[in-house]
């Protein structure tokens, strides 16, 4: 019996899949959490085979940092991220925080049971319509470093990519949303960007050196 757990912020996306997977015999739902700090206590308690992660999470631990978090503390535990994006640079930043996997979340049940199955028999398992010339040469390739940016533009830029409000920017790093607001201000001018929609698309971009 695999041992799942599951996270999403969106609760009845999080409800379904859970429907989802109670289907099948082999597999046992051992939790469910709506944000990383959720999920890092719960892993402790269920020592979840799988983890199914939203890679987007607006409010708490972002599905990015869950998995990197979870990675050092709980090594044994599989990640497959859920994405509503199939972006290569999503899939990189996938790649290299050693996610076991990674499907859409328009997927189907059988695909998320597939994965499930995947990864616990020690392989990865990347359904998001690229190649496995591709999938290689991202999982072997190395992003450039934006050295143009400094460590706090970067984290705003990623966190806007994930869809962080300015508030909630502000209140994750402990300054105020004129200050986010302006430190947008200088990414854009740094990086002569018209506006915000760019930034994001930047961001979209660039995911995997951010």
């Amino acid at each position: 019996m695999t041992k799942v757990l599951v996270v999403d912020d969106h609760s009845l996306i999080r409800r379904g899949i859970v429907m989802l997977l109670e289907a099948y015999d082999d597999l046992k739902v051992v939790g469910e959490a709506s944000d990383g700090e959720e999920a890092m206590q719960l892993a402790a308690i269920e020592q979840p085979d799988v983890m199914l992660l939203d890679i987007s999470m607006p409010e708490g631990l972002d599905g990015l940092t869950t998995a990197e978090r979870m990675k050092k503390e709980f090594p044994d535990i599989k990640i497959i991220f859920l994405s509503m994006h199939d972006e290569e640079a999503y899939i990189k930043k996938a790649a290299e925080l050693q996610a076991e996997g990674f499907i859409l979340k328009k997927s189907d049940r059988s695909d998320m049971h597939d994965a499930i199955k995947q990864v616990i028999s020690g392989k990865r398992y990347y359904k998001v319509g690229l190649s496995d010339e591709q999938l290689n040469r991202l999982f072997q390739s190395r992003g450039k470093r934006f050295s143009i940016l400094s460590m706090r533009e970067k984290e705003i830029v990623r966190l806007s990519v994930l869809g962080y409000t300015n508030k909630q920017i502000a209140e994750r790093l402990i300054i105020s949303p004129k200050t986010v607001e302006t430190h947008k201000t200088n990414i854009m001018n740094k990086l002569a960007l018209k506006n915000k929609s760019e930034l994001i698309q930047y961001g979209i971009k660039n995911l995997n050196v951010l």
